[in-house]
């Protein structure tokens, strides 16, 4: 029996996932990510595949969602917030480790797979998954295929710069890829800690606004608006039937609520349509994902 094993690899933890044949969960295990070590991370995945294996007493077929994406040009790492990867042959080493081939994506794009199949945008023509954890990401599928386009940067959004920047949203921050300003180095979890200040971390920053802090109110209402200003743009571009949130962040119960009253706004439209929707499959649906792409 052929498993189909996927890899969703971020940037605090790599999570692994087996379906068999018929799409049901066989096996799954989540692990830190080694931090700022190539060699690390190459030997963390390579041996949850052969754990998985082992457990099964089976092969199977590998993808792996990654925060970047693969050069065209090189083959190697481009783009990832996981900055240890950048410019590496992460398939080709991967591959060799696991002795077979390895299909890879962006993780984003993963997730926006797995939630448009049979998640919360299933049915639907064009749907934009976002990934809202350590690092910001967009994937776009459309009629049920993955938009990749010629660069391999299709739904790259949170490289953009934060839209209509505001007094509270000064100085721009720097982001990890050399810019000031960008989506990620606002609406990142680690971006909404810093924001709130007192060496706190996401969760902790929403029971506590939860609880009356008025600073973590604060911090998460400013994040709420940044949040809708940025989608607003993805929405008067794409027009996407349906946005669907994934990563640690999409677990906050308000955003469903606040954001598509306050994009509004911005969006060049009489009306908005656009559904604002938590995943179906998870905070890391991208794991189904990437197993699923052996499935075309």
């Amino acid at each position: 029996m052929i498993m189909r094993i996927g890899i969703d690899l971020g940037g605090s933890k790599i999570e692994l996932l087996a379906l068999d044949p018929q799409g049901q969960e066989r096996y799954r295990k989540r692990v830190p990510t080694p931090r700022g070590d190539y060699g690390a991370t190459l030997k963390t995945v390579t041996g949850l595949v052969g754990e998985c294996e082992e457990t099964l007493g089976t092969k199977g077929t590998v993808g792996v969602g990654i925060p970047g994406a693969l050069s065209l040009a090189t083959g190697r790492v481009k783009n990832s917030n996981s900055t240890c990867l950048i410019g590496r042959p992460f398939k080709q080493d991967l591959e060799q480790a696991l002795g077979r081939e390895v299909r890879m994506a962006n993780d984003a794009n993963c997730f926006a797979l797995s939630e448009a199949t049979d998640g919360a945008g299933k049915g639907a023509n064009v749907v934009f998954g976002v990934i809202l954890g350590t690092g910001v990401g967009g994937g776009v599928v459309v009629n049920g295929r993955v938009l990749t386009g010629p660069n391999a940067i299709a739904g790259e959004w949170g490289h953009n710069p934060l839209p209509l920047p505001r007094g509270d949203d000064l100085p721009l921050p720097e982001c990890y890829c050399g810019r000031q300003g960008c989506v990620e180095a606002y609406l990142s979890g680690p971006a909404l800690a810093r924001d709130a200040g007192a060496g706190i971390d996401a969760p902790q920053i929403v029971a506590r606004a939860a609880q009356g802090d008025a600073r973590c109110e604060a911090a998460l209402a400013r994040y709420e608006e940044r949040l809708a200003r940025a989608l607003a743009s993805v929405v008067n571009v794409l027009d996407p039937d349906v946005i669907v949130l994934g990563g640690g962040l999409s677990n906050v119960d308000r955003l469903y609520a606040n954001v598509p009253r306050l994009w509004l706004p911005y969006v060049f439209s009489d009306q908005v349509s656009t559904r604002l929707a938590r995943h179906v499959h998870g905070d890391s649906s991208g794991v189904r994902g990437a197993a699923w792409l052996w499935s075309s």
